[in-house]
């Protein structure tokens, strides 16, 4: 007998370990923590966040993918959560916040069927049917519309930043429809009548100074770098443009060499052929036909004065993105040897100029014949605007791109979240069982967005939801909250408040994806965090930060 009374050990001393429903709980409970953090921010009413890292650095906002980044969430349940909101923004770039806060209504719910004693996997079993239910529902009542069409890009743009710093009055407008002229230029129609719009290729520049009305849209690229030699000039007109990926410099031997010299004139031979050589490189470029150059890497003295006098246009150590805009914009050619530059691999712009913006020099490559690539050159009185009107006009893109991806909308303000639940809650009688309970516990977690929602309007939550329920059982799909009114209406659509269909669905999906994969887990081993000594004890033998075998 003495020898059972002997306590086996299996995890590493100071190891925490959860298991069971305590474990549940302690998820659910974290990832409803963070969801709450992020229910006042929803909504054209939504509140922002202000929050300070650990260098004092201050961010302003209340776009959800920002909020949950910048708070650095320790919690690994709240973790996954946090990874729901990046992968909706990197997906689609909308529904950040909607994401979170119904991902934290669907784990409230299942708490609550959790207490009756339903096992999870009947939860996540009707959790997933609800899904696939409503996904089908949202296609059935979506709304095809011609995604080139100005007025319907307008009002998905609107309905996007309407909760946005910028998103209200004459700027609001101003920048709606910069990034509409952006999206209509760089889109490209592919041979199945569809539009294919990469968001990379509109290029956002911020720079400090002036006010947010001062923001523009440049047919062209703008470059946050000088011309390299004050000889050349600062204004070219009708610009033939090389793009060089090679440095205009002599290159360095690979193996070392060493150079014996016993005469003055053989320093001078020697830098002689350097010149000439360098020399040769310019001559080359000018013989092309160019009269600006932009290189990716560096350009030696010798050839900036070289170029200087045959009044050449240089811009020097260009990021390989934006020569990849500048090639998309122009027409040109990125060249990556001086010797295979031929005058038809040269761009066209009508104006390349350097001018001043704030206390900078910036160089405008604009007046593109047919521009892939444009600029929206951000100006603000400080960082945090500039951050803010960068997300408000990713938004916009996002939701113009998201709508030539799939050209459907479905009305807002929480009208398609009440018509799921009132047919899901019809869906549910028909399944039976206890999946039946799940079903009807995630439709009455879609109905959390609409109260959110009325709740930022000043309005009464249920009054509301009462008010829409009864709408949507007469037949009014459309029927939702106007935010900025406070009032219940019975056509969304009349009052221009719509969203991609691809938006909402990416929203059920990323939230119940999340949520049924914090119900799956019922233990938690945490290992002991590391003690300062052992992390730098670990980085002095050349280890992982677990020591010899790594760690959690």
């Amino acid at each position: 007998m003495a020898l059972y009374s002997v306590p086996v050990l299996i995890l590493k001393e100071g190891t925490q370990r959860t298991a069971g429903r305590d474990a549940l709980r302690a998820n659910i409970m974290a990832a409803r923590a963070l969801a709450e953090v992020l229910k006042t921010s929803l909504g054209p009413r939504g509140l922002d966040k202000m929050l300070v890292d650990s260098f004092g650095d201050i961010t302003v906002t209340n776009d959800g993918a920002t909020i949950v980044k910048e708070m650095e969430v320790q919690h690994p349940a709240a973790k996954l959560l946090v990874e729901v909101a990046k992968a909706q923004d990197a997906e689609v770039g909308d529904g950040t916040t909607s994401a979170v806060v119904f991902a934290g209504a669907l784990l409230e719910k299942a708490e609550e069927l959790l207490e009756q004693n339903i096992h999870p996997t009947t939860i996540i079993e009707g959790y997933t049917k609800a899904m696939k239910e409503a996904i089908r529902i949202l296609e059935e009542i979506a709304i095809k519309v011609d995604p080139m069409d100005r007025g319907m890009m307008r009002k998905i743009v609107d309905t996007a930043i309407a909760s946005k710093y910028i998103g209200k009055g004459a700027i609001g407008e101003k920048l709606a429809n910069m990034a509409i002229d952006a999206a209509l230029t760089v889109a490209e129609k592919r041979p199945d009548g569809t539009y294919n719009f990469k968001i990379d290729d509109v290029k956002i520049e911020k720079k400090k100074g002036g006010s947010t009305a001062d923001t523009q849209l440049v047919y062209g690229i703008v470059l946050d770098k000088e011309v390299v030699h004050p000889g050349m000039p600062k204004r070219v007109e009708n610009a033939k443009i090389a793009l060089i990926d090679a440095p205009l410099e002599v290159e360095k031997p690979e193996i070392t060499a060493k150079i014996n010299i016993n005469s003055p004139d053989l320093i001078k031979s020697f830098l002689d052929e350097e010149s000439k050589l360098l020399k040769e490189m310019v001559d080359k470029i000018a013989g092309t036909g160019a009269n600006v150059v932009i290189c990716q890497k560096g350009i030696d003295e010798v050839a900036q004065h070289f170029l200087a006098k045959k009044g050449i246009l240089a811009v020097r150590r260009v990021k390989r993105s934006d020569m990849e805009k500048l090639e998309k914009a122009t027409g040109g050619k990125i060249v990556s040897s001086i010797r295979d530059l031929k005058p038809e691999d040269l761009g066209y712009a009508e104006l390349v100029e350097e001018r001043r913006v704030g206390n900078d020099k910036m160089v405008f490559i604009e007046g593109c014949k047919n521009p892939k690539a444009v600029t929206i050159l951000v100006r603000g009185a400080n960082d945090m605007v500039l951050d803010e009107v960068e997300r408000s006009l990713k938004d916009a893109l996002n939701v113009l791109r998201n709508i030539m991806r799939v050209p459907k909308i479905l009305p807002g303000g929480g009208a398609p979240e009440v018509e799921l639940a009132l047919r899901l809650r019809e869906f549910a009688a028909k399944i039976g069982g206890k999946e039946q309970l799940a079903i009807e516990a995630f439709a009455t977690a879609l109905e959390e967005i609409p109260m959110i929602l009325a709740e930022t309007a000043g309005q009464d939550p249920l009054e509301v939801l009462m008010k829409l329920r009864q709408l949507h059982s007469e037949g009014k799909i459309s029927a939702g909250i106007d935010v900025i009114n406070g009032k219940v209406v019975e056509d969304m659509t009349k009052i221009n408040v719509v969203e991609p269909l691809i938006v909402k669905t990416n929203i059920i999906k990323s939230a119940t994806e999340a949520a049924t994969t914090i119900l799956k887990i019922d233990d938690i081993i945490s290992a002991t965090p590391l003690k300062k000594e052992e992390k730098e004890k670990g980085r002095g033998a050349g280890v992982g930060p677990g020591g010899k075998f790594g760690g959690f």
